[in-house]
């Protein structure tokens, strides 16, 4: 695992002094010098060792140069009119855009508590007056070497720091699918016996409630004269009542045993296990199943009214995908959405409007171009998950599908689930996904999946 990722160090390093040694002739000198004679045998020696050179007579203008165009590498002499080497020096480290590019100091101030004095602002080396050429054209190409060595690093480090993170989220995604999915099937199991035993009893039972009742309205018809404590029993109970409600009551339990045979139903759905290879799914069938499991979150709570979810559902064929990491996008965004919602509720920002969820689906043509840019993906589905909760700032918009990003408050948030939904869909499906948002417009994910022909 570990050589799969980072490579063999020896081969790494091989490659990368070899780069060097292709790039060091590109290499940029800027002299830093009031002395013409010492501008012009330094320049003759580094250009004739192929090194690009660039000259300035003092401090301002030095630093006038690197602001336009950042040399490779900056040769400082000490003793120059207006701001010194030295204060040139500190003011370069001191800003962050130039503050990694090596100074060497070339004076003839060589005493200990002048070269002291340049390392501790930052110098990397310290030429004496007067120059031996070939010391200057060494020590100038061990400092290139140096520079782009570190640079090739950083760019190596930082590749394989993204390529972490992407191993990362896919392994968080695949454990938090893999415990969810267990989870959810789990329950799904143990709800069906109870559940098919509740819903198979409740038929016999409304005949023999209605058996009953019939049986009772027989007695009540034949016997006139009812015994006084039977008669009171009668009125305090309500029985005229009781024999009205109670059909209408197995009725209500019915339903409801029926809904959580449903919720049954769409928990295995969700939780489908993916195969190793993607399979013809219907994407509205695992919309509704991610819609009924969140049924609870989109109820009203307290000054905020139930979320309502507008289904524009269009005629759109089934496509090859792995539907479990699929539901795990539509749970995302859902969720997302109505976090918004919850959030501009709290901000009241709503004014009135209705908290709302749209879901759109539709099929688009090959040659069709529609406002997402997927026309290289040929034929698709277009999935489009609009709320009109608290909205999102451009910089937000940047940055929402980085690894751990997120704007919630610690512990509310990973940071993933965002990371995770555009893996899915780029990496895994070879779709694509884009947001368009405001602050208090509310927010509006396009998916667009491939079809096959």
């Amino acid at each position: 695992m570990t050589q799969t990722i980072l490579g063999n160090p020896s081969e790494t390093l091989l490659g990368i002094n070899n780069m060097n040694q292709q790039n060091l002739e590109n290499g940029v000198i800027l002299i830093v010098d009031d002395n013409p004679t010492n501008l012009s045998v330094l320049s003759q020696a580094l250009r004739g060792a192929g090194l690009s050179v660039r000259i300035a007579v003092d401090g301002e203008s030095a630093i006038e140069q690197i602001t336009h165009k950042q040399p490779d590498l900056i040769l400082l002499d000490v003793q120059m009119p207006g701001i010194g080497g030295f204060e040139t020096c500190r003011r370069l480290k001191a800003d962050p855009l130039t503050h990694h590019i090596p100074i060497i100091f070339a004076t003839a101030l060589n005493d200990i508590e002048n070269k002291s004095k340049g390392f501790s602002l930052g110098a990397v080396d310290y030429i004496s007056k007067p120059f031996e050429q070939g010391e200057v054209i060494a020590r100038v190409r061990i400092h290139l070497q140096l520079k782009q060595l570190t640079e090739t690093l950083e760019q190596r480090v930082a590749e394989r720091t993204a390529a972490l993170e992407q191993t990362q989220i896919q392994l968080v995604q695949q454990e938090k699918l893999s415990a969810l999915g267990q989870l959810m099937a789990g329950v799904a199991h143990e709800m069906n016996n109870p559940i098919g035993c509740i819903i198979n009893n409740l038929v016999p039972a409304q005949e023999y409630v209605g058996d009953l009742a019939k049986a009772i309205k027989l007695y009540q018809d034949h016997c006139q004269d009812l015994p006084t404590a039977v008669q009171d029993e009668i009125d305090a109970i309500e029985l005229d009542y009781v024999l009205k409600d109670l059909p209408d009551l197995l009725a209500s339990m019915k339903h409801s045993s029926e809904r959580i045979k449903d919720i049954s139903i769409a928990l295995r759905n969700f939780a489908r296990a993916d195969t190793a290879v993607k399979q013809g799914a219907n994407l509205h069938s695992g919309l509704d199943s991610t819609l009924l499991i969140l049924g609870h979150r989109l109820k009203a709570v307290g000054d905020r009214p139930a979320i309502e979810v507008i289904k524009d559902y269009g005629n759109v064929p089934e496509i090859e995908c792995h539907m479990g990491q699929m539901n795990q996008v539509f749970m995302n965004l859902l969720a997302n959405a109505i976090d918004a919602i919850e959030e501009s509720a709290r901000q009241n920002q709503h004014s009135g409007d209705k908290p709302t969820i749209t879901i759109r689906t539709e099929f688009v043509e090959a040659n069709s171009q529609p406002s997402l840019s997927s026309s290289a993906l040929g034929a698709h589905v277009l999935i489009r998950i609009a709320d009109n909760g608290i909205g999102m700032t451009d910089s937000v918009k940047q940055q929402v599908f980085k690894h751990m990003f997120t704007t919630k408050p610690v512990g509310q948030g990973t940071g993933l689930g965002l990371a995770i939904v555009h893996q899915i869909v780029v990496e895994k499906h070879g779709g694509m996904i884009a947001i368009e948002s405001a602050p208090g417009k509310g927010s509006e994910f396009v998916i667009a999946l491939p079809v096959k022909a």
